[in-house]
């Protein structure tokens, strides 16, 4: 399998687990496990093999992610490459409403952006300013200027890791190359707990369906990999 980048703007992988009713949580104040262990390090590799790593602001508050790469042989693979460590993290934000204390400024050394609207840039620079590069991302927020701003910082590789409103927001927007969907063996039930994505008017659709790429078990979870543009080329 080999998806390769070659267009002015990154490419855009798509990562997300769901349960078999289409939640990507909860509603409780703990996160909801989906995953597994080998699972979770196909993830690893595939964080890897990236030049960034973009959550929304959301998903900084409420998960906490690190968005580091976990194995040591592949942090030193990418060391031994002339690369960081781990990706570059990327996050957008329309309030600012952003803690410096969130792991995704204190975590690691990689290289920070935080995307934010126009009218909180003051705001947001003042809050973690000094922990990360802070960007004009427009108002509203222009994916595709920061796709742009992305690919011209040298990012061939991004890496969506959620939540669903961002998810939805590429996925809209046509700016997905690749879709990694895994499905968890249990149902959530519970309108309240977020989904996947919501409403919207998405390239696909029964007049146009996505392309499955592969389908792979892994342990008690199911790998879904959608191709989502010609970018996408299986070997």
């Amino acid at each position: 399998m080999s998806c390769r980048p070659a267009s002015p703007r990154p490419y855009v992988l798509l990562s997300c687990a769901t349960s078999i009713d289409g939640y990507i949580d909860d509603a409780s104040e703990q996160r909801l496990l989906l995953s597994n262990e080998d699972d979770l390090d196909r993830v690893d590799a595939v964080r890897a093999s990236c030049d960034a790593i973009l959550v929304g602001a959301a998903t900084v508050r409420r998960d906490d992610p690190r968005l580091l790469v976990r194995s040591a042989s592949r942090r030193a693979e990418r060391v031994a490459c002339g690369r960081p460590a781990s990706p570059t993290k990327v996050t957008l934000t329309a309030r600012g409403d952003l803690d410096p204390t969130a792991r995704f400024f204190t975590a690691g050394d990689p290289d920070r952006l935080v995307y934010c609207a126009s009218g909180v840039l003051d705001k947001t620079r003042e809050r973690v300013g000094r922990l990360a590069t802070v960007v004009d991302g427009g108002d509203p927020v222009d994916l595709a200027w920061i796709l742009a701003d992305l690919a011209a910082r040298g990012v061939r590789r991004l890496m969506v890791e959620g939540g669903g409103t961002v998810h939805a927001q590429f996925l809209t927007a046509g700016l997905a190359d690749e879709l990694h969907l895994v499905v968890a063996p249990f149902f959530v039930g519970d309108r309240r707990a977020p989904r996947f994505v919501g409403e919207g008017s998405f390239p696909w659709h029964p007049g146009r369906r996505a392309r499955l790429a592969e389908a792979r078990q892994i342990g008690d979870v199911v790998l879904l990999r959608y191709a989502l543009s010609d970018r996408c080329r299986d070997a």
